[in-house]
């Protein structure tokens, strides 16, 4: 054994046994002449080593006086009990361990040998010095300290599996003596260490480094309490909130049921219970696993299981074990599905647990082992006393679920962002005491004053045109293969009805061959619905090389639009694609932006991603809002969207339609309110006068250039529209400093807006933005234009 000598404490250790033997000299004088004898010869057996009484701190010692050791504490280690106590005498607060019982001794080495050294769990050494004063400051100096802490050795078996022991320590044979190093205290010094555990220097001070000495022993008695610990370890396991999502949560409660059982084999596996379909459901988390569904998702209960294991787990809500699971495999001629299951996994035994609260099933908890009889109907019982923990696990799991698919839901359907989720927390509360009161609660408008507004756009450039033509190609095509069957249709059977239905297609072609106008798909979509596909319903039936043009043209129609949509899918899926990427970048992006002062923040996927934005100090709640704050968060804007482009320029090239975008910052100079419209579930403008800024924002993306037929919008610049001379200089800084790092080039222009109904005297700077391919690993940039080329190459 080694001895802790390079830590540092307030004690001196010194082995001794003298305050056992002065009980020797006590009985040696006794009138029991048997106990009198055997103190003499004991006494007689240490009289050769005085260090033995005096004390020593050379533990190689304990192996040259092993023998006088152990007649000096036959009485204190019972040799008819060495087989079965767990106990060995030590030094304190130290791993020295000395005269182990047999049992111990078997234990050490199936743990790793004779070299095995046991630390204490949950001591750590900067503690091992105050821990050790708080012994000083009760035994010596008289103040009653309460550190009395469970004290655990955690030491694997011959197999692997940990095994915990409780320690219980018998001090009678120690005494703590002071040096010359020792303070004096006052009840005001025990006062301050009081207050401050862990200053580790103020308990140096008062009580310094080997002020003291422990001469002496202790006697360590252990107990196993490997199912006690290990049912404490499973109940802290399942209390743990977002178990789905640990990494370590199946591996730590495994290693716990294999203590729980002693078995080094074993697995543990969940499956939830969907009451509605009968049927067992995986759990979705990291290493969760089921071996009753395997490598499926669902299955029925009826499959799930065999009419045993129903009954049990369905039924009585009892558990169902298999100790031999290849005899029940043989038995049922290996058909039965579970049997059959498990046999293909490897598993041998297995007990089925049903997890139920008030007579409903939750799910299964499944224990497996490849070890046949490892896991039967005998040690199932074990989990009667942790099964109560695995329930309230379930259901607070099941609440979690809830409360996270309801966060979803706000999240996704109807969001109230972050920075402003305060104030509604504060109303609700408002609320909840209304409603205790007996009053009639009423969830009030929730109005932020004095916030400056942001606002800003990436649109995708002729959308609707774009959009026109996919649905004009789509259309065409469809109209060209109707065409065909009633061409073949007419030469076989010359009725002048298909002649008829083939004049009526040419029209349709010829009235979008040069311009889809707002009814023709509808109309195109009647026509075929009602009078084309009647039709072909009864040339399949009459005529097979007809049924087989019809299942060729059918195969090519849109389930979900009962139309032609290939064109149209190229142009949603661009479309899609490029809102996703932009979307997921200015969400990326705000995280940063909240950072550096909270606002309010929402986007919207259209055909493209608009956002809007409001800052003040209204919005937050313990932060005092400065105008650097609003200026700041125009620059990030800018940056942020000037990135939001070079993104979608390197996604040009993998969308199946190669669409434009431009963007566009609205700014507005002026404060606002913003309302939360109830009936919405989102924030707009409050006032007639602060509608002036909405009308903006939906007007200025259409509007042209003064005097011009010229798009304000145009792709490969920004557009900043503002109608202040105060914007304009700021803006044009920010531009000057963008473009020294590289995101616009030198041409900067500031024109006239063509005036808007309601809306007059706004100007524009639009600054051409500078690109980087992905691929080049280079600082270049391109303009709109350079990088057009680059891509085409």
């Amino acid at each position: 054994m080694q001895n802790n000598k390079d830590i540092e404490s307030p004690l001196v250790q010194l082995i001794s046994f003298s305050k056992l033997l002065e009980r020797y000299e006590t009985m040696a004088k006794g009138k029991d002449e048997y106990l009198a004898k055997k103190a003499k010869r004991i006494l007689k057996a240490q009289e050769p080593y005085p260090e033995l009484r005096d004390g020593f701190s050379d533990i190689s010692l304990l192996q040259k006086y092993e023998e006088p050791i152990r007649i000096i504490l036959q009485d204190t280690f019972s040799e008819v009990l060495t087989d079965n106590e767990i106990k060995a005498a030590s030094v304190p607060f130290d791993d020295v361990i000395f005269n182990s019982s047999k049992r111990f001794k078997k234990i050490l080495r199936d743990a790793g040998g004779d070299d095995f050294i046991p630390e204490m769990r949950n001591m750590p050494e900067q503690q091992l010095y105050i821990v050790a004063c708080t012994v000083i400051l009760n035994f010596y100096y008289g103040f009653n300290l309460d550190f009395k802490r469970p004290l655990f050795y955690d030491i694997p078996d011959a197999n692997g599996v940990m095994r915990h022991y409780r320690i219980l320590y018998n001090a009678d044979f120690i005494e703590i003596l002071p040096t010359d190093k020792k303070k004096d205290l006052t009840q005001e010094d025990v006062n301050e260490l009081l207050e401050n555990f862990d200053n580790l220097e103020l308990w140096k001070e008062k009580i310094p480094p080997n002020s003291f000495i422990s001469k002496g022993f202790v006697i360590s008695n252990m107990f196993d309490v490997t199912a006690e610990h290990s049912i404490s370890e499973i109940k802290s396991s399942l209390i743990a909130s977002d178990k789905r999502a640990s990494d370590n949560f199946m591996e730590d409660l495994q290693d716990t049921f294999k203590s729980f059982f002693n078995l080094s084999d074993i697995r543990a596996g969940f499956v939830t219970y969907n009451p509605k379909e009968n049927s067992f459901e995986r759990v979705y988390g990291k290493g969760i696993q089921s071996f009753i569904l395997h490598d499926k998702d669902t299955e029925s209960c009826d499959k799930a299981l065999c009419q045993g294991s129903y009954k049990n787990l369905l039924e009585k809500k009892d558990y169902f074990a298999i100790s031999d699971v290849d005899k029940y495999f043989e038995m049922s001629q290996k058909e039965a599905q579970p049997y059959k299951n498990l046999h293909q996994q490897g598993i041998k035994s297995a007990i089925f647990a049903p997890i139920a609260t008030n007579g409903n099933l939750l799910g299964v908890l499944e224990l497996v082992s490849n070890k046949k009889n490892a896991l039967n109907s005998v040690n199932a019982n074990k989990l009667i006393d942790v099964m109560p923990y695995i329930v309230s696990a379930v259901l607070r799991s099941k609440t979690e679920e809830e409360n996270l698919i309801d966060a979803i839901i706000q999240h996704e359907c109807t969001s109230v962002h972050d920075s402003v989720y305060w104030r509604f927390q504060e109303e609700a509360k408002r609320f909840i005491k209304d409603d205790l009161e007996g009053g009639q609660p009423a969830f009030r408008e929730i109005v932020f004053k004095d916030v400056n507004p942001l606002y800003g756009q990436i649109d995708i450039k002729n959308s609707s045109q774009a959009r026109n033509i996919a649905i004009q190609r789509d259309l065409m095509i469809q109209l060209s293969e109707i065409n065909k069957v009633l061409v073949r249709a007419w030469e076989k059977n010359k009725l002048p009805i298909y002649e008829e239905l083939m004049f009526r297609v040419d029209n349709h072609v010829d009235g979008i061959k040069e311009t889809l106008h707002t009814n023709s798909e509808q109309a195109i979509f009647n026509f075929v619905m009602d009078e084309i596909n009647p039709v072909f319903d009864h040339l399949k039936k009459t005529d097979a090389e007809l049924n087989k043009l019809i299942v060729s043209y059918q195969a090519s129609i849109d389930m979900g639009t009962d139309s032609y949509y290939d064109h149209r899918r190229n142009y949603d899926e661009s479309v899609m694609l490029i809102n996703k990427k932009l979307a997921s970048v200015i969400d990326k992006k705000q995280e940063e932006a909240q950072a550096m002062y909270p606002h309010y923040f929402e986007r919207y996927k259209t055909d493209g991603v608009e956002h809007n934005m409001y800052i003040g100090e209204s919005i937050t709640s313990d932060k005092n809002y400065d105008g650097i704050y609003l200026n700041n968060l125009r620059l990030w804007q800018l940056q942020v969207m000037c990135e939001m482009e070079n993104v979608h320029y390197n996604l040009k090239p993998e969308l199946p339609v190669p669409l434009d975008v431009a963007s566009l910052i609205l700014v507005y100079n002026t404060s606002l309110s913003i309302r939360f419209r109830m009936d919405e579930k989102r924030f707009d403008v409050d006032g007639t006068y602060n509608a002036r800024y909405e009308i903006i924002k939906k007007r200025i993306d259409k509007s042209y250039v003064k005097g011009t037929n010229e798009r304000l919008t145009q792709a490969g610049k920004m557009v900043i529209v503002y109608s202040q001379k105060s914007d304009e200089l700021e803006y044009l800084r920010y531009i000057r400093f963008l473009k020294s790092k590289g995101y616009f080039a030198g041409k900067v222009e500031i024109v006239e807006l063509e005036g808007l109904q309601g809306v007059s005297g706004l100007k524009a700077i639009r600054a051409d933005i500078l690109y980087k391919t992905k691929d080049d690993s280079s600082e270049t940039t391109y303009t709109y234009d350079d990088l057009m080329q680059e891509l085409k190459s």
